[in-house]
């Protein structure tokens, strides 16, 4: 088990080659507050780190499952286990 990079965190879907590179999803964003937890614009929750499968196991987030692909980026995963297209990065440190 581990933890995430405590921060903000921005969630984007890719662009396309003749608009933006990337389309933020501000719905997805989130903040890693802590030992194993996490807040949104919704409210807080936990979330468990077991090698670099990241699943929200409470809070408004509860059942989204991602990939840690590298220290501060994270893919989402789908329910049979690919990987999606919404990624999120550490954007910075925890904003009050």
């Amino acid at each position: 088990m581990g933890l995430l990079e405590q921060g903000e965190y921005v969630c984007a879907l890719p662009g396309s080659a003749t608009g933006p590179a990337w389309q933020e999803m501000e719905a997805h964003n989130f903040a890693i507050t802590g030992a194993s937890s996490y807040r949104t614009d919704k409210g807080v929750g936990t979330y468990l780190l077991e090698g670099k499968r990241v699943t929200f196991t409470r809070g408004p987030m509860k059942g989204h499952r991602m990939m840690l692909l590298s220290s501060g980026l994270l893919q989402e995963l789908g329910g049979d286990g690919k990987l999606g297209r919404l990624r999120c990065h550490r954007s910075g440190p925890l904003e009050d």
